[in-house]
This record gives C-alpha cells, structure tokens and sequence, in this order.
C-alpha cells in the first residue's frame, strides 16, 4: 500500500464512490470532471493505496427480517491484550453482531446487535453474550428508531 497525496479530483471520486459505488467509471468521470481513462487510474490507485477499502450493497435490515438493533454495553473482567483479542475473535463468529467498538472508560466494548426479535435476541443474550469468558456485565439498549445513518466519513 503506497500513499497518494489526494487532490481535489480524489476528493470527489471518493465522496462520489463513497454516495454510490455502483456507477460506471464513465459516470464518475463526468461527475468529477475528468475523463474515464484518468479516472480509472485514479480509483485503482486510491484503491491500492487503501482509500478504498471495498464496495458492498447497503441492505435493508427491517426489509430482511432483522426489526430489532440494539446495542450492548459490555464490561470485562480482563482487559489484557490476550483477552481483548480473544473477546474480538469470539464476536467476530457471532452473525447478530455487526460491529464492536473497544471503548475507553467503564464499558469495554459496544456492540451493535440486529435481532428478528426480541425472544432472538434475548436467546443471544442468555446463551452466547452473557456466559461467555471474561464477560462480567452486560447493559443493553434497544433502538427505537434511527435518525441518522451515514457510511463512511466525511470527505472534505
């Protein structure tokens, strides 16, 4: 991975990518002002410098089936780098959760967790999150409603 020092022109492919990563190159181009030939060289090498991670569709939870979010505060009994990791691992393997953030303060890690429904989720709770190793609290809270929902970050 080699840095590319990011002009007005990257700034726009990747604010662009970032809105829809589904259109053509030739699109992209016209959006940021160039043509595709350059702005297919652009994007592999924000690509290859790591800029660009990937592209995934943004699914519908609610659509799917998954109506419930919540979110689980979760306090270890160990916070060596060992166990850290290992906690990782394990809630790495767990479909429910969709992403856990190591906190700095009294909670360890939060995670978001998207359920079918509430009995689905209090079976993950009960039998994996709960008894799992190391874990000594856990403090949840459901989503009532989402008013922003963003990916990525800012593109200034």
């Amino acid at each position: 991975m080699h840095q590319v020092k990011l002009d007005e022109i990257d700034r726009r492919i990747l604010e662009n990518l970032q809105q829809d990563g589904r259109m053509t190159n030739v699109e992209l181009a016209e959006r940021v002002g160039i043509t595709a030939p350059p702005c297919l060289r652009r994007v592999r090498a924000l690509e290859d410098a790591g800029y660009i991670q990937g592209y995934h569709a943004d699914l519908n939870a609610e659509a799917l089936g998954y109506g419930l979010t919540v979110f689980a505060m979760v306090g270890l009994h160990s916070q060596a780098e060992n166990d850290l990791k290992a906690f990782e691992e394990m809630v790495n393997a767990w479909p429910l959760v969709r992403e856990a953030y190591m906190l700095n303060g009294e909670i360890d890690f939060i995670l978001k967790i998207v359920s079918r429904d509430l009995a689905q989720f209090q079976n993950f709770l009960t039998t994996k999150l709960t008894p799992a190793p190391n874990v000594a609290s856990v403090k949840t809270s459901l989503s009532i409603r989402c008013g922003k929902h963003l990916h990525g970050v800012p593109v200034d």
